[in-house]
């Protein structure tokens, strides 16, 4: 949620630290800040709002070749400047940028610091007190920065100066992402690669519990026992070109018109010389050797899990059950004798998932990741990866990175069921083939849905979708996309359900838009719309060619039922795009929300 950046060399390192930083604006955030050093000291220029916010307070005269930098997404504290990092210790020796929750931080305030003053109401400012106050102990700096992090209990990443150095950047991390990255003559930090892809593609993965010592010409990694450990450098493989918007008013369009390159570069990658499609042998034997798969996951990526539970019960007859990662952590169901772990995540940083991750592996069972992010926490740690090829995601609300998530499921589910010997009914490559065609059609019908947006979504205050059997999965996903970023107030209900209570939500005039992609069903949807609309609906109902009648305001292309989540979400991703632009809604960065998710 969050990000850090960092940069020491030889260029001064404003210009640098700002664009990091715009490049981390996707994550989220409420303020943002950063802390350079030169011979006069350390400068602090931090503001509420945006980047440019922050540009317009930083004094072009200060010159400095070392600095950090932070955008903040407020856990402890309402957004401010003064709740805005960087924080400095009371001195103003030691400055620090914090990603992450303390949960101890009370704590070690009563226990450590009853006769400091805090300025901020962060956790974050009480690690920076402790580093001075051990040092005023008599510690060393390093030596004080380590036994600071041996008292913290929760998620940290963070980086330190020091007005007295100016040679070092301390870094640290537990639970929350944090890179390193390499050049020639300087080094940066930070916590997305994609923030520092501007000057170097060399990173150095780190683990938790590690610190490391930052100069211009070298990268030190220590454990907490002060043990040094040897790490090699990866190659980040982003186009720099992939992160821009290019000709597009938002990313958000953007990535929802990647979405059948997308579905092809899948096609493409996860095929073997003979055009079949191949996984990895080892997680088709552990799913095989499973009796029964936990898809956890949060959000988007758990409306994923529940297409995806479909998938693999129809297509592998393999039970599935699928939960949402924040509760099962803390309610853990009784759990089958040989399960397997699925965790859905775009950034592979979610915080809620990781701490389930975390649990799994302790008591011994195998987990998988399915993720956008090679190198990611949760792929890191998980036993298995399957990776999504979507490319970098920049708008918070996922579009590209949820229908990669089908299709990968999708293809697990397939392969699964060929090496169980059961009989698909269908070839998945020659009807993925025809969904990416199909994506592509309705990317091409943007203005007619975007006359429906106007026509249904300009002033309500709510709206409800409806759908049955794997429709009301879609549907949830079409409820999430456009309270999130049209902020109008959007619930995703299975048809049946209506006349247990929600009906009475009902009133003149409120539109409900009715998904009807499968046929043993359609029937009773339909029949489903026929209740509301006696109440006072205004109906919208998107159907499959082959099942729509007369009353329907749009019509998807024909694709293999199975697989009509990956093309019926195209018009709830459309349709909330332009509920938000004609509301004049920030589209790419909706309020509140981040988009990596790296606190619990």
């Amino acid at each position: 949620m969050c990000g850090i950046v960092g940069y020491i060399g030889n260029n001064d390192s404003k210009e640098i630290l700002l664009k990091g930083l715009e490049k981390l604006e996707y994550r989220g955030y409420d303020s943002a800040g950063i802390a350079v050093r030169n011979e006069n000291g350390i400068h602090v220029f931090k503001e509420k709002g945006r980047i440019a916010d922050l540009r317009d307070v930083v004094d072009e005269n200060v010159v400095a070749q070392i600095g950090i930098g932070h955008t903040r997404w407020a856990t402890h504290g309402v957004p401010s400047r003064v709740n805005s990092h960087p924080h400095q210790s009371t001195s103003s020796r030691f400055t620090l940028v914090h990603n992450g929750v303390i949960e101890n931080y009370d704590l070690l305030k009563r226990e450590f610091l009853t006769e400091t003053t805090f300025k901020s109401e962060t956790d974050t400012e009480v690690i920076v007190q402790l580093i001075e106050l051990f040092v005023k102990e008599g510690l060393e700096v390093l030596e004080a920065f380590r036994k600071t992090l041996t008292l913290l209990h929760g998620s940290y990443a963070i980086a330190l100066l020091d007005a007295e150095d100016s040679e070092t950047i301390y870094v640290a991390k537990n639970k929350s992402p944090l890179l390193v990255g390499l050049g020639n003559g300087f080094n940066v930090v930070a916590s997305d690669a994609m923030a520092m892809l501007q000057v170097t593609d060399k990173y150095v993965e780190l683990m938790d519990k590690e610190i490391v010592i930052v100069t211009m010409n070298s990268v030190t990694i220590q454990n907490l026992s002060g043990e040094t450990i040897d790490r090699e450098h990866y190659i980040a493989e982003l186009d720099a070109s992939d992160i821009e918007k290019g000709t597009y008013p938002h990313y958000m369009l953007k990535e929802i018109d990647e979405q059948p390159l997308v579905m092809r570069k899948i096609i493409q990658t996860y095929q073997n010389g003979q055009g079949q499609l191949t996984i990895d042998p080892e997680i088709i034997a552990a799913l095989n050797e499973s009796d029964r798969v936990y898809i956890i996951a949060a959000g988007t990526s758990y409306h994923a899990g529940l297409v995806g539970k479909q998938f693999i019960e129809k297509m592998a007859k393999i039970p599935v059950e699928v939960h949402i990662s924040s509760e099962f952590g803390y309610n853990m169901p009784l759990l089958s004798e040989k399960p397997l772990f699925i965790f859905i995540s775009q950034s592979g940083e979610t915080a809620d998932s990781r701490a389930v991750l975390v649990q799994v592996k302790e008591m011994g069972y195998p987990a998988l990741t399915i993720t956008n992010v090679p190198g990611s926490t949760l792929s890191r740690e998980a036993d298995y990866t399957l990776l999504l090829h979507a490319g970098p995601e920049i708008a918070v609300a996922s579009t590209k990175a949820y229908t990669a998530q089908l299709a990968v499921l999708a293809i697990l589910a397939e392969v699964a069921a060929k090496s169980r010997g059961l009989e698909v009914g269908f070839n998945l490559v020659r009807e993925l083939g025809i969904v990416a065609n199909a994506i592509e059609v309705l990317c091409d019908s943007k203005e007619l849905i975007e006359h429906i947006s106007r026509e249904f979504l300009s002033v309500t205050r709510n709206c409800f979708f409806i759908g049955r059997a794997v429709d009301y999965y879609v549907g949830l996903e079409g409820a999430l996309k456009l309270k999130e970023i049209s902020y109008i107030q959007a619930e995703g209900f299975a048809g049946g359900e209506l006349k247990h209570g929600t009906i009475a939500l009902i009133e003149e005039g409120t539109p409900v838009i009715a998904l009807a992609t499968q046929e043993s069903v359609n029937l009773s949807i339909r029949g489903n719309i026929k209740e509301v609309v006696a109440r006072g609906a205004n109906p919208c109902i998107i159907s499959m060619k082959g099942l729509n009648m007369d009353e329907d305001s749009f019509v998807i292309p024909e694709v293999n039922e199975l697989l009509t989540p990956l093309i019926s979400v195209i018009p709830l991703q459309l349709l909330a795009y332009y509920a938000a632009l004609h509301r004049d809604c920030d589209v790419d960065k909706p309020r509140n929300l981040a988009k990596s998710v790296t606190v619990e």
